[in-house]
């Protein structure tokens, strides 16, 4: 199937069906290279592997979109996994303090959502600080110490059906109605309109501030989520875990068609980016590459995915400079 055929199935977008070509491509190669790497041990690897990342990718997508960011997913999934984790070892129902812990993550991102709106603070600045205020808090309630999670909900991240990890269908689940509420329902119609022209939706009569501090909670419940089924993969919650995915997260959104001038996204987008990631650092470790490079490649994934959105929306501001040095070195050339 190629790319213009992957084009024609009506789930995948443009920039959807690129990026399908694009794991298709790179899956082969690599299997060239290394055979284990189209393996369905392997396959189901990477999926377990970027669980986590997508859970928070569809909370950063529907952010991106509204032309808002969150960098304090990451320490919102470890303090809320944490939360979790010490409400079961205190004697909670395991359940409700799943519950509880997915209020935590909610919580934060009100709190988020609220800073950016009633003060006007700069979304990059207001989720920097609760990202430090988050894993602070971790350090607090643990006292650096891990705490065990209770067996009962140990399959969360543990369990699978019909041989697929829960978490993975958990996953799969997510992105279909995330999907759905971005591009059927009305309030996924809101935060694209909100992302677009702020003023024109205000004129049409579109709840910005709600809709804003909607788009925070979301992010900070499904960062919750990822932290519960990651402490219940590991069967332990750590201070630390959730450390640095920010990154991450940010990439495989901008990675899945996300534009950061906002107004334009998919959650189905946001996945593929994710599974790319997830399949690139998978492909270095069975290469023997330096974990070094890892990093290395997922900022420069950032980068030249930003500059193909700029030039994608006919934005890139130095068109005429690279016009007029083009024709600067075609002269010299005759």
């Amino acid at each position: 199937m190629g790319f213009a055929s992957l084009r024609r199935l009506p789930f995948l977008k443009g920039q959807e069906a690129g990026l399908v070509g694009v794991i298709v491509v790179l899956s082969v190669a690599f299997s060239f290279v290394n055979p284990n790497f189209l393996t369905t041990d392997n396959l189901r690897n990477v999926l377990v592997a970027v669980a986590a990342i997508g859970w928070m990718s569809i909370g950063q997508c529907f952010v991106i979109i509204a032309r808002e960011i969150d960098l304090s997913v990451g320490s919102v999934m470890g303090l809320s996994g944490l939360c979790g984790a010490w409400l079961m070892a205190a004697g909670l129902n395991p359940w409700v303090a799943v519950a509880l812990a997915i209020g935590v993550g909610a919580a934060a991102g009100f709190v988020n959502g609220l800073i950016v709106v009633l003060f006007r603070v700069n979304s990059f600045i207001a989720t920097l600080g609760m990202l430090s205020v988050a894993r602070g808090l971790t350090q607090v309630i643990s006292g650096g110490l891990p705490i065990m999670v209770d067996p009962q909900v140990m399959f969360l991240g543990q369990g699978s059906f019909l041989d697929i990890p829960v978490q993975v269908l958990i996953f799969i689940g997510l992105v279909i109605v995330g999907q759905f509420i971005l591009k059927r329902s009305v309030i996924g119609q809101r935060i694209v309109a909100v992302g677009d022209n702020d003023e024109a939706a205000r004129l049409s009569g579109i709840p910005i501030a709600s809709t804003r501090v909607a788009v925070f909670v979301v992010s900070g419940a499904l960062a919750a989520i990822a932290g519960i089924v990651y402490t219940a993969q590991v069967s332990v919650a750590e201070a630390q875990a959730g450390t640095g995915l920010e990154l991450d997260v940010i990439a495989a959104v901008v990675i899945g068609g996300a534009s950061l001038s906002g107004g334009r996204g998919s959650i189905l987008g946001a996945m593929l980016g994710a599974y790319l990631l997830g399949a690139l650092r998978n492909a270095f470790i069975l290469l023997e590459l330096s974990p070094f490079l890892q990093q290395m490649s997922v900022g420069l994934v950032i980068v030249l995915a930003a500059i193909f959105d700029q030039v994608r929306q006919g934005s890139f501001r130095n068109v005429g400079i690279m016009q007029s040095l083009i024709g600067v070195f075609r002269s010299r050339t005759r």
